[in-house]
């Protein structure tokens, strides 16, 4: 009975493990096969933005509302509607004609993936109940999702020279099928228990994140001065403002903002949103340079990122280990500021550079992420009381999500705001005609409008194409330079928020108020 039992218990971890590893694998293997797309789809710099954000987005605003309803629901019940959501999106994506219907199948990914992400880690609490076996299957568990991440890009580059961007899509219905199968065969039933839907937190988050990220993609493009764009930052501050207030007084939050008032959490959770800022801001353009401008295939160009994701599978678990003996403090500041060293030193880099020069940027960015992942969790969960770590862990994941929706917005619009601004002076010294400069900047996702001017006859489409490679390269150095000065600041902080607090005299010595209590 007890060897069915474990081996049962094992079926149940290695389901949640397939399905989270697609999960996180999905979160990165996009960026890949986002300059096939561009070519495909005729899209643009801002769509392709919009394939990564419509993830990001839906997955980050909803993933706090996930595990309420995961709670409400049944846990198993919600996660098996997560999976089906996400298997469906995955097909829809791959179907996918045009760059709008991609979008909206990549936004009912996220809502999958909102899903089914809570509800993982509470089965396998609920399968594993010695202590041991389930430090040890929590472990196994986050390996498998940091492998997802890791692994994305080399996976999805052959897979887009072979089969196609659709490849990256398809990849995923087979797994999910599969672990449907498997969620109703091996899963337990978690019973639900009355909690209630925070539903006006939800609706605030969601309006107020889904406005700015919105002006921040589209402000380059139609003028920061736009109407449209700004009103999406009016809209973006007043209920982002109304959220907080909101969250603060509410009995049940869907975000624990009182959690920030603890420095030690303040410090923690600030790294991991800006970690991913920076890492993800700058990631998502990188497969734009080497394959639009360097001329890489997919295969080459998910091969480079082979000594990042190497380094981040070695890193991962020698964080846990520095952090068990010196405190999340050191190897937290650590690797924020080898991510910032890390990308300053890329930008150095010109688009005719040879790899191996700059190799070592790619090593410190895996070593400086792999460092981050576990001091984080553990520096969050240390702090707040038993009852409050399933409100933590899905805070952990919802700011790194933020994170990343952030970074691939204000560093995208920060990097299309210099290089339509520098493709425009160089097409002028040119004696070039500069109207066509949207159509020549979609030149780097393989679209035909290579020649700005084209249409009138002024120019080979190879002078204007040599233009718009160096006016990307210039604005991905601004962009690389953004997030290593976000990334140093952030270290610093990190560094001052986490220090150790003074020994207090021993007359005055009280205990600190408990987390638990302010909730």
């Amino acid at each position: 009975m007890d060897t069915r039992n474990d081996r049962h218990k094992w079926q149940a971890l290695a389901t949640l493990c397939v399905t989270m590893f697609m999960a996180m694998l999905d979160n990165v293997i996009v960026n890949i096969a986002l300059p096939r797309i561009g070519r495909d789809l005729d899209a643009g710099i801002s769509g392709l933005q919009w394939v990564a954000e419509g993830y990001s987005l839906v997955y980050a605003a909803l993933l706090l509302t996930g595990g309420t309803l995961g709670d409400r629901h049944g846990r198993t019940r919600v996660y098996r509607i997560g999976l089906a959501l996400f298997t469906l999106g995955s097909a829809a994506a791959a179907l996918a004609g045009g760059i709008g219907t991609l979008v909206a199948a990549r936004m009912l990914q996220g809502v999958g993936a909102a899903l089914l992400t809570p509800g993982s880690l509470a089965i396998l609490r609920q399968v594993f109940t010695d202590e041991k076996e389930r430090a040890r299957a929590i472990g196994l568990w986050s390996g498998v999702s940091a492998l997802g991440l890791s692994v994305g890009p080399v996976v999805g580059g052959p897979m887009v020279d072979a089969f196609g961007w659709a490849s990256v899509f398809w990849i995923n219905v087979p797994v999910g099928l599969v672990g449907l199968v498997l969620a109703y065969r091996v899963l337990p039933v978690v019973a639900p228990r009355e909690r209630r839907v925070d539903l006006l937190g939800l609706l605030l988050s969601a309006g107020g994140l889904g406005a700015l990220v919105y002006g921040l993609v589209e402000g380059p493009g139609r003028g920061w001065t736009d109407a449209r764009v700004l009103a999406c930052g009016a809209v973006a501050a007043v209920l982002l403002a109304l959220f907080a207030t909101v969250e603060l007084r509410v009995a049940e939050p869907m975000l624990e903002l009182r959690l920030f008032r603890d420095r030690v959490l303040a410090g923690a959770l600030l790294s991991g949103l800006m970690v991913s800022f920076g890492m993800f801001g700058a990631m998502f353009f990188l497969p734009l340079m080497l394959q639009g401008v360097m001329r890489w295939t997919p295969t080459a160009a998910g091969y480079a990122g082979l000594p990042l994701s190497a380094v981040i599978v070695f890193a991962a678990p020698l964080s846990g280990r520095l952090t068990a003996r010196h405190g999340a403090r050191a190897p937290l500041v650590l690797g924020i500021a080898l991510c910032a060293v890390g990308l300053g030193g890329l930008s150095l880099y010109s688009g005719q550079a040879h790899y191996w020069s700059y190799a070592w940027t790619l090593v410190l960015l895996g070593f400086g992420m792999g460092l981050t992942f576990t001091p984080v969790s553990i520096a969050v969960l240390q702090r707040v009381a038993p009852a409050q770590t399933g409100m933590a862990s899905a805070t952990i994941n919802t700011l790194r999500e933020l994170g990343g929706v952030l970074g691939i917005a204000v560093l995208g619009a920060v990097l299309t705001n210099r290089l339509t601004g520098a493709l425009t002076d160089a097409l002028h010294r040119q004696g070039l005609p500069t109207g066509g400069v949207p159509h020549a900047v979609s030149a780097l996702t393989g679209r035909t409008g290579a020649g700005a001017g084209a249409g009138s006859g002024a120019a080979p489409a190879a002078s204007v194409q040599a233009a718009v490679d160096a006016s990307f390269v210039d604005a991905l150095h601004l962009a690389l330079r953004c997030g290593s000065a976000a990334l140093a600041v952030t270290a610093v902080l990190v560094a001052l928020l986490l220090r150790p607090a003074a020994p207090a005299p021993a007359a005055a010595a009280a205990p600190s108020p408990s987390l638990s209590g302010a909730a």
